[in-house]
């Protein structure tokens, strides 16, 4: 079976190993009838696949900060750019994502957010679900601007944003922002309309991260990346957020961007219910080495490794799959669905579409994926619709 198109249809899993909230692991069976989660009980009489005993059910994985992936991007404003993307990526276990943006010029950003809102609309049952879109810049910190144009930085501006706004059909579901350049009347617009302020290419200090918090903010895009870091004088972005309880952190658990040292600390702050992990990833994903784009910039992959000319990271590669295979590697004091969580519940709650996914129960998103103790993915679900398959599984 082809490995972009998956034809058969399938209504539910016999006596499969399902993740259940507030269970773990249980034997039972599962079905789904118009894109929901109809019933989860051990014996149910329909035609269910039955699955191999070494397989798991759980929540379709959750991607709130992706860019593009097999040589397409958010910003690309072609429908079957974000077609590609929500194909490619579905064979990683994500089931919805958030189509991120970059700091271009406003008629670039502007241009993009038209072409995300028309195919959010249109919604297409292929690949993983465009959930919504994050606007990463450009009301960032220039010292701090990463792989972002620093040209096209400007500082927070309300207006500007309410144009973004009405260009997405206000589909925007998160914000990257300095909260230093003037973001307060930002921050507290956007928590009014329920968007995620999330605190990113930024040289805050740990009093205005505070400060953003109680003003609204609940996320820091890519811990310790693009932002002033932990010192014993000033405790930066990276302080304020590991003593600020109600703040998500993003992690890109390549182990590149992040060690596996400074993951463990990360942890141990913030406990892993306040972790969220993302990609970041580029059109260069799911590619060889090579020369690629970001931005409007080359970007130069070497081993899997995206970076400027410069040497500034520029995003990633990583797979999401491989990002909760990592955490597991490193920290073996977390269970299989403690890491499990990071990329499905977590994400939901922090983007507050928990009342409906990020986990297996009656009435949800049937949004599943099929892996192994490894977290290689053999199947991906979205609403119902089996979007991924292995080429070598059969059901």
């Amino acid at each position: 079976m082809g490995y972009w198109e998956v034809k058969k249809l399938i209504k539910g899993f016999k006596e499969a190993n399902v993740y259940l909230p507030g269970q773990g692991i249980v034997k039972t069976s599962i079905t789904w009838k118009d894109g929901k989660i109809n019933e989860i009980k051990p014996e149910i009489s329909d035609d269910l696949v039955k699955l191999p005993d070494n397989l798991f059910v759980v929540p379709g994985f959750i991607d709130k900060h992706i860019h593009g992936a097999n040589n397409s991007d958010s910003m690309y404003p072609h429908f079957e750019d974000i077609l590609n993307i929500a194909k490619t990526i579905a064979s990683e276990g994500v089931t919805s994502f958030l189509a991120t943006t970059m700091t271009q010029s406003e008629e670039n950003i502007t241009n993009a957010l038209i072409a995300l809102r028309e195919y959010i609309e249109k919604d297409p049952k292929e690949g993983a679900q465009v959930l919504g879109i994050h606007l990463e810049g450009p009301f960032i910190n220039p010292k701090y601007k990463g792989a972002q144009l620093e040209s096209c930085i400007v500082k927070c501006d309300l207006e500007t944003f309410k144009r973004y706004e009405e260009a997405s059909g206000n589909h925007i579901m998160q914000v990257t922002l300095a909260y230093e350049q003037d973001g307060k009347e930002l921050v507290e617009y956007l928590a009014s309309k329920g968007i995620v302020a999330s605190l990113g290419h930024t040289n805050a200090t740990s009093a205005q991260v505070k400060e953003a918090a109680e003003k609204g903010a609940t996320s820091v895009t890519h811990v310790y990346n693009a932002m002033s870091p932990l010192h014993h004088r000033e405790a930066g972005v990276v302080g304020g957020a590991f003593v600020t309880d109600s703040l998500y952190c993003e992690l890109i658990a390549d182990l590149v961007h992040v060690c596996a040292d400074a993951i463990d600390i990360l942890f141990r702050c913030k406990g892993k219910d306040k972790v969220v992990l993302v990609t970041d990833g580029i059109e260069a994903k799911h590619l060889d080495d090579g020369v690629y784009s970001l931005g409007g910039q080359e970007v130069f992959v070497n081993n899997g490794v995206a970076r400027l000319q410069s040497g500034a990271l520029a995003g990633s590669t990583l797979k999401l799959n491989e990002g909760i295979r990592n955490i597991l590697s490193i920290l073996p004091r977390l269970s299989f669905t403690d890491a499990i969580d990071l990329a499905t519940i977590n994400p939901a709650r922090n983007l507050g579409v928990d009342h409906y996914k990020g986990m297996i129960k009656e009435g949800y998103d049937a949004d599943l994926v099929v892996i192994d103790k490894d977290i290689n993915v053999y199947m991906t679900i979205n609403r119902g619709n089996i979007v991924y398959k292995k080429d070598t599984f059969d059901l």
